[in-house]
C-alpha cells in the first residue's frame, strides 16, 4: 500500500525491455544515435509541430531550470503561482541556473490567475532600470495540488503573456495525466493554447528517468544545447535516455500509463467519499489526492504498512482531529491495495 509518489513505483517493463534492447553495439554518443532522432520526430507528429525541437534530460529540475534560463534574462521576474513546483520543490535551482531571474508569486494557490498576472506584470519595473523586468510565465500541469488546467485556462494566461512580450512555459512533470484527464491532443494542451516551452514528463509515468524539453519555436534550440551541455546534463551514451522515451511513446504507452494512474485515483476517490468525515480539498482530476481525514483512520492505515505522505503525527493527536494527506497512484497500483487502504480508513 505504497501510495507516497508515483515516481516511486516501478518502471514499466516495456520501457525496460526498450534500454536492453538499445544495448547492442556502437552508436554515435551525445544524442547524435540513431534512436534519438527517431524520438524527436515522434514528438514533431505526436504534438503536429513539425518545426519544434527536442532534447532529452534526465530529470525535471534540469528541464524546468534550463527551459527557463533560456527563456529569459539574469534581470527578469519569472512569473508563477504560489503553490507551483518550480517554486516550492526546485531548491532553487531555476534561480541558480538563470544566473539570477527570480521567482515571483503572482496568487496563492495553485492556480496562476490570469487577471492578477496581468496586474502584477503590469505594476512591474516601476523604475525603470532600478527594477526587475517582465519574463517568463510557467505554469505546473497538473498542479502540485492534483488539479489540471484547462485549456481555456491555459489560453488566458498565455494571452497575457503576449500581451506583455512573454513566453509561457508549462511543467509537466505529469504532463500524461493531464492529457488524458482533459481527453484533448498534445497539441491542443500546449501550442494550440500558446504554450512556447514544455517539460515532458516521463519519470513519474514509468520510466526509468528521463524527461522531455519541448521548444515549438525552434530559435532557442542553440542555447538550450549549450545550457545543456554546460550544466552537466548532456547524457554521453544519450541512446539509453532515448530508448527510455521510445519504449515511452510507442503505441501511446505513456496515455495507457496515465489512464491506469487516473483510473486507480479515481477508484480511491470514490471509495473515500463515503467514509464520514473525508474531505477533498481541492477536488482532485488526475491521480494526485489531498484528503483530511481523522487521525485515528491514518493511525489504523500507517500501522498496517500504508506509506504516504501525512501532515502531523496521528499519534500525537485526538483521533477525532482532521489531518490532510497526499495520496499518489501510479500506473502500476494495486486495485486490491486500495481497496485494502479504504477499508482501513473506514475502519
Amino acid at each position: 500500500m505504497n501510495f507516497a509518489s508515483d515516481h516511486t513505483g516501478p518502471a514499466h517493463p516495456a520501457i525496460l525491455q526498450a534500454v536492453v534492447e538499445a544495448n547492442e553495439g556502437y552508436v554515435p554518443s551525445y544524442g547524435s544515435d540513431p534512436l534519438t532522432a527517431r524520438v524527436q520526430d515522434r514528438f514533431r507528429e505526436a504534438f503536429e509541430a513539425p518545426e519544434a525541437t527536442v532534447f532529452l534530460v534526465p530529470t525535471g529540475t534540469s528541464a524546468n531550470a534550463l527551459i527557463l534560463a533560456t527563456l529569459s534574462e539574469p534581470w527578469q521576474e519569472i512569473y508563477a503561482a504560489e503553490h507551483s513546483h518550480i517554486r516550492e520543490d526546485e531548491c532553487n535551482a531555476v534561480e541558480h541556473f538563470t544566473g539570477g531571474a527570480r521567482i515571483t508569486t503572482v496568487n496563492a494557490g495553485d492556480f496562476l490567475d490570469p487577471e492578477a498576472l496581468r496586474t502584477t506584470m503590469a505594476g512591474a519595473s516601476p523604475h525603470g532600470h532600478h527594477n526587475a523586468q517582465n519574463g517568463p510565465v510557467s505554469i505546473t500541469q497538473v498542479t502540485d495540488l492534483g488539479r489540471v488546467y484547462s485549456l481555456e485556462q491555459i489560453a488566458g494566461i498565455s494571452a497575457v503573456a503576449r500581451e506583455f512580450g512573454q513566453p509561457l512555459h508549462m511543467d509537466g512533470a505529469r504532463f500524461a495525466n493531464a492529457l488524458v484527464s482533459l481527453g484533448c491532443t498534445p497539441a491542443e494542451m500546449t501550442w494550440k493554447a500558446g504554450v512556447n516551452a514544455l517539460s515532458f514528463g516521463g519519470t513519474k509515468n514509468g520510466c526509468l528517468g528521463v524527461e522531455a524539453v519541448v521548444f515549438f519555436d525552434p530559435k532557442h534550440a542553440w542555447e538550450f544545447e549549450l545550457r545543456r551541455k554546460r550544466a552537466g546534463h548532456l547524457f554521453s551514451k544519450g541512446r539509453f535516455l532515448a530508448a527510455q522515451m521510445h519504449g515511452y511513446l510507442k503505441d501511446d504507452l505513456w496515455q495507457d500509463l496515465a489512464r491506469r494512474a487516473n483510473a486507480a485515483a479515481t477508484r480511491m476517490i470514490d471509495g473515500l467519499r463515503v467514509i464520514p468525515h473525508v474531505t477533498f480539498n481541492p477536488e482532485p482530476h488526475a491521480n494526485m489526492i489531498f484528503a483530511a481525514m481523522p487521525a485515528a483512520a491514518h493511525a489504523r492505515a500507517l500501522a498496517e504498512g500504508a506509506y504516504y505522505e501525512v501532515h502531523g503525527d496521528p499519534d500525537s493527536v485526538p483521533d477525532e482531529t482532521l489531518l490532510t494527506c497526499r495520496l499518489v497512484c501510479d500506473w502500476s497500483s494495486d486495485p486490491e491495495q486500495i481497496d485494502r487502504f479504504i477499508g482501513l480508513i473506514r475502519g
